[in-house]
């Protein structure tokens, strides 16, 4: 009998020159970007609200937040991501695609911010951070999206 392998489905998008990824189960929806509503916020990553069929949905500059810079574009989207209880968007450059990823293909990444980042995915040339889902609003109050 040969070794079981686990598989992960990775949503993979790009943020400037980065490639990112959220587990594909914590990934909602994905919708064209539209600017959000704005909110008094003391954070800077916080872009504020969107009506999603009704339920108001925080948005937040994800690209802020991993202190990259980024512009909206026409291929800016919002990825609409579940953690648990708590809906909200995250602004990306744009979604590339679905990968199935290996165990074997994941590496911890010695001085990043485990509290963020789960792992590297190496594809070939390509090295992509997957992002932990229940991290990324950390420390927020999102009293918004109840």
């Amino acid at each position: 009998m040969s070794e079981e392998t686990h598989a992960r489905q990775l949503v993979v998008f790009t943020l400037g020159s980065e490639q990112y990824a959220l587990p594909i189960e914590h990934v909602h929806e994905i919708i064209r970007y539209y600017e959000p509503r704005s909110v008094a916020s003391q954070i800077e990553w916080v872009r504020g609200v969107i009506s999603l069929r009704g339920k108001i949905v925080p948005v937040y500059d994800l690209a802020a937040r991993l202190h990259q810079s980024s512009e909206p574009s026409d291929q800016t989207k919002i990825v609409i991501v579940e953690t648990g209880a708590e809906t909200a968007g995250v602004i990306v450059d744009d979604v590339e695609e679905v990968l199935t990823v290996e165990d074997a293909q994941f590496e911890d990444v010695p001085g990043a911010d485990s509290e963020l980042i789960d792992g590297i995915a190496k594809i070939g040339e390509r090295l992509i951070v997957l992002l932990k889902p229940s991290t990324i609003f950390a420390g927020l109050e999102l009293a918004i999206a109840a």
